[in-house]
């Protein structure tokens, strides 16, 4: 099923095996997928949550954990956001 977050998947799916962590602001977020986040991700912590189930409405989120990565931090008032390799 594709989301429109899948090039976020498939940049997070190809960085190097090494790298344990990977800091990405908004913007460069918004680079990657091609188009603006919604206003939730800038103002609410719980859109950048790892859920536990596959719960269609966090297809944000499938695109970092099917890539093998979680959010490890997140600051909202600076805008970018911390994944770690969850594998």
């Amino acid at each position: 099923m594709s989301s429109k977050y899948d090039p976020l998947y498939d940049y997070l799916k190809h960085l190097p095996a090494d790298l344990q962590e990977k800091t990405m602001t908004f913007s460069t977020i918004e680079e990657v997928v091609g188009f603006r986040l919604p206003n939730s991700a800038y103002r609410y912590q719980a859109w950048w949550a790892n859920p536990s189930s596959e719960d269609d409405s966090h297809v944000h989120a499938r695109a970092w954990l099917g890539a093998g990565w979680k959010v490890e931090t997140l600051n909202l008032s600076g805008k970018w956001v911390r994944f770690q390799r969850s594998g």
